[in-house]
């Protein structure tokens, strides 16, 4: 079976702009619900009603990988989930690694979705000495001392980085010391990488801030310095000039 090490995606070597590839997964998890169900074509009326886009934009997404479909019939289900499939590299194998153990980190090792979407979790590592040697997931938890090692013997590309704030730039510079290029990152920090090193960052908290301000919208409320609550205290900025892992605490953030 490939690896990830030696095949890489050809969406960008094709021109596909990265919308479209961010894009791409949607599209694919509601193929493969329809090829659960057995369907053998869908129109792009349906497609994009199911994957939470318009259909003229998933007319226009799917043009980038030479598939216009049938007039009258559609898109043939089984061939756009391989077509998807394939330009996303999820037909081979890629060697995963997990670092940081927590508990963030051992519900991403148990997560089933991965084997099914072309990712094999290959280590789990942490810096705790207690955890080495205990199974998680049927894998069991590897010393952060042998990372490089890891790295290297298992032809990992894609790291993914669930240690605290303060602990993840280092690891992400061993990481890509090591020769990772792809990194997911759920520690509350922006990480800095070199050029040639991709990284999506998954921050939970900040999306449930984006959902109380649309909820906020939804109550009509305006905001706290437009309906002060009188019993609360006053928001002010830290003192001291401290500062957050992405720069300055604003004065509406709490202390």
């Amino acid at each position: 079976m490939a690896t990830g090490r030696n095949h890489r995606p050809a969406t960008r070597s094709r021109g596909i702009p990265e919308a479209t590839v961010a894009r791409l997964p949607l599209y694919l998890r509601a193929l493969t619900a329809l090829s659960e169900r057995s369907v053998p074509t869908v129109s792009s009326e349906e497609l994009a009603a199911a994957a939470g886009v318009n259909s003229a934009k998933l007319r226009k997404d799917f043009s980038y990988l030479g598939s216009y479909g049938t007039r009258g019939v559609g898109y043939d289900v089984e061939y756009l989930v391989y077509q998807i499939s394939r330009e996303l590299g999820l037909t081979q194998d890629w060697p995963v690694v997990i670092v940081g153990i927590g508990n963030l980190g051992a519900a991403l090792a148990n997560y089933g979705g991965f084997a099914s979407r072309g990712f094999r979790v290959a280590a789990l590592i942490d810096a705790d000495p207690a955890l080495a040697g205990t199974p998680v997931a049927g894998i069991p938890v590897q010393h952060a001392d042998e990372l490089e090692k890891i790295v290297v013997e298992n032809g990992v590309s894609i790291g993914v980085i669930s240690t605290p704030a303060g602990a993840a730039q280092q690891v992400c510079d061993r990481l890509v010391a090591a020769g990772v290029t792809s990194i997911l990152n759920f520690a509350p920090t922006v990480l800095s990488v070199p050029d040639g090193v991709d990284v999506r960052k998954v921050d939970l908290s900040i999306e449930l801030q984006i959902l109380a301000f649309h909820e906020q919208r939804k109550s009509g409320d305006e905001g706290a310095e437009s309906h002060p609550d009188p019993a609360a205290p006053p928001l002010r900025a830290p003192a001291g000039g401290r500062k957050g892992p992405d720069g300055d605490m604003p004065a509406v953030m709490p202390a």
